[in-house]
């Protein structure tokens, strides 16, 4: 099993949860997040004062697939995600060991 952690542009979120659940996902976990990369943050004018924001509001996906999934699961994510400006984000694929559904006691790909 793989989980999959993506961080968005919060605008992106719909069109990806859409993708996703055309690709078969039964569930995910989402997250506001604040963060930056090399982006550095960004400049705003509010009432006519230019200050900095340091971090930039994003959107964090958590998803665990079975392994046969994952590599299709992070295609959709990156095309469907991609702006082609800074900021669209970044994706990270880790193993899981072992997971369990608390209702049932479920446990591995069963689990998910």
């Amino acid at each position: 099993m793989k989980h999959v952690m993506a961080i968005i542009k919060p605008f992106k979120l719909d069109a990806v949860r859409e993708a996703l659940s055309a690709l078969g996902i039964e569930g995910m976990t989402v997250s506001e997040v604040k963060g930056f990369g090399r982006q550095k943050g960004q400049t705003e004018i509010y009432r006519g004062a230019e200050y900095a924001v340091n971090f930039v509001p994003k959107v964090k996906l958590e998803i665990a697939v079975e392994d046969s999934l994952a590599d299709q699961l992070i295609d959709t994510i990156r095309e469907t995600a991609q702006t082609g400006n800074i900021g669209d984000g970044k994706i990270f694929v880790s193993d899981v060991s072992s997971a369990v559904r608390i209702r049932t006691g479920e446990t591995g790909a069963d689990a998910l």
